[in-house]
């Protein structure tokens, strides 16, 4: 992937609360197994790289369907990269998924 292609990506999660920053830390939650793939690759065209994937929870959506929500954190090589800063502009500190608020 393009890295302006992968700056985009990255700036729609940010926008959609799927992706903050916690300190140094990119952390990115999602339903879709599939994005989390997209997302390793959208990091690594930008020069960082993934550092862990975990399962967080079972989510109930519906009635009968539970899916499992996924947790990634990655790290950008460069401590001021325009991604941090796209994010401090127009990022929040919790994600669409998070109970705390």
């Amino acid at each position: 992937m393009l890295p302006p292609v992968a700056n985009k990506k990255i700036q729609a999660w940010i926008r959609t609360r799927h992706l903050v920053c916690s300190e140094n830390v990119l952390v990115f939650e999602t339903f879709d197994a599939p994005t989390l793939d997209k997302f390793e690759e959208c990091i690594s065209s930008l020069g960082g790289e993934l550092i862990s994937v975990e399962p967080l929870k079972k989510v109930w959506r519906g009635n009968h369907r539970q899916v499992i929500l996924y947790q990634a954190k990655a790290i950008l090589n460069s401590s001021n990269h325009p991604i941090k800063q796209y994010w401090y502009e127009k990022g929040s500190f919790y994600t669409r998924f998070d109970e705390r608020c």
